[in-house]
């Protein structure tokens, strides 16, 4: 059985992406669960993902 892919298979490619930290997850304290859904609503917004 083949090794199980990280993120699903996606790869993810932020070449080329200037912005802020804070633009992408706001200045509020935020859990790690949070912060991993706001990272795939950047990435999938930006179309930065590919299987």
């Amino acid at each position: 059985m083949p090794a199980k892919k990280p993120f699903g298979g996606y790869s993810i490619c932020f070449k080329g992406c200037d912005d802020s930290m804070e633009k992408v997850f706001g200045s509020a304290p935020l859990a790690p669960s949070e912060m991993t859904k706001r990272i795939w609503v950047y990435v999938k917004s930006k179309k930065l993902s590919s299987k």
